[in-house]
């Protein structure tokens, strides 16, 4: 098992995305952001500068955060939208040989403010399977994320997903179910429970993220009002119970986390947002160690 993380949380720039990878001690970076601009976007010489600075520091990219098929992108767009961003990505993840890719499986069709009953399903596995198909030929690991998409709105639609195309495997947030409606459930809809959804998937997921939360539906004002992101362990995510469980089954894949904590860091010594964020992000990572040590410790693994 290893440990990644989006570090774009801690730095806009890949200077300090580096920099906080290795003050704690790791040798990888889940990708995303670099300046703003998602990696498979960023112009030609700035990827060049990009892996030269992360040959330089002895950094890899262990996986794109890609935006394929993500909660952006509708089922409704053409489909060559997509193959673009797919297309753009495989060339530059072997040059860095990255072989796990985030991807999704395009947005809820709503009626704009509810989901509609037919969500295309057939079109999106059929799209889902054609990308697959490309990433794996060209030796690499498309990893779907239960996040704001088709596959996320129950484990059932997970597995759905799966069924139709068994060559994908899953990345699981811990984080994302605690806000997210279960829409394999009755009206109105509850929230998931990240140990159920984890549960139902757990012999698909190769790779993990970890983020922690707490919900609070009495406050007014949507998501980004009523969702109180935490430090790993302090919400209603499951993380300790999921990473216990993971680790008890022999998991072996990578730890990564996604604090969404922002700028929230209480040292007065720390000022700027930006030192926030860094020290956040650190801070975080070293958490998370201390979580899983403890886990094997009680385990005896």
């Amino acid at each position: 098992m290893y440990m990644t993380g989006f570090a774009d949380e801690a730095g806009v720039g890949l200077d300090a995305q580096i920099r906080a990878t290795k003050e704690l001690g790791w040798k990888d970076i889940e990708s995303r952001n670099i300046d703003g601009i998602n990696i498979h976007d960023i112009p030609d010489n700035q990827f060049e500068v990009v892996c030269e600075k992360l040959a330089a520091a002895g950094v890899g990219i262990n996986c794109f955060g890609s935006t394929v098929a993500n909660w952006a992108c509708q089922i409704t767009d053409p489909f060559e939208k997509t193959l673009e961003v797919v297309k753009r990505s495989i060339p530059r993840m072997q040059k860095l040989g990255t072989k796990l890719i985030r991807v999704m499986s395009y947005a809820v069709l709503t009626d704009g403010e509810t989901e509609l009953d037919d969500q295309m399903d057939a079109e999106r596995f059929r799209r889902v399977k054609e990308f697959t198909k490309m990433y794996l030929d060209a030796g690499i690991q498309p990893v779907h994320e239960n996040c704001m998409n088709y596959g996320g709105m129950s484990p059932e639609h997970t597995l759905r997903l799966l069924d139709a195309v068994p060559d994908l495997k899953l990345v699981f947030d811990t984080g994302n179910p605690v806000f997210t409606d279960d829409r394999s459930k009755a009206k109105p809809y509850p929230k998931q429970s990240a140990w159920e959804f984890y549960s139902k998937v757990k012999d698909s997921i190769v790779y993990i993220h970890i983020k922690d939360g707490i919900w609070h539906p009495e406050i007014e004002g949507g998501k980004n009002k009523q969702m109180e992101f935490t430090y790993a362990g302090e919400g209603e995510g499951d993380v300790v119970k999921i990473v216990k469980d993971a680790i008890a089954s022999g998991y072996d894949g990578g730890i990564s986390i996604e604090p969404h904590l922002g700028a929230v860091f209480h040292d007065p010594s720390v000022t700027s947002d930006e030192e926030k964020k860094f020290a956040m992000y650190v801070e975080y990572g070293h958490r998370m160690e201390k979580m899983i040590a403890d886990i094997r410790a009680e385990l005896g693994k």
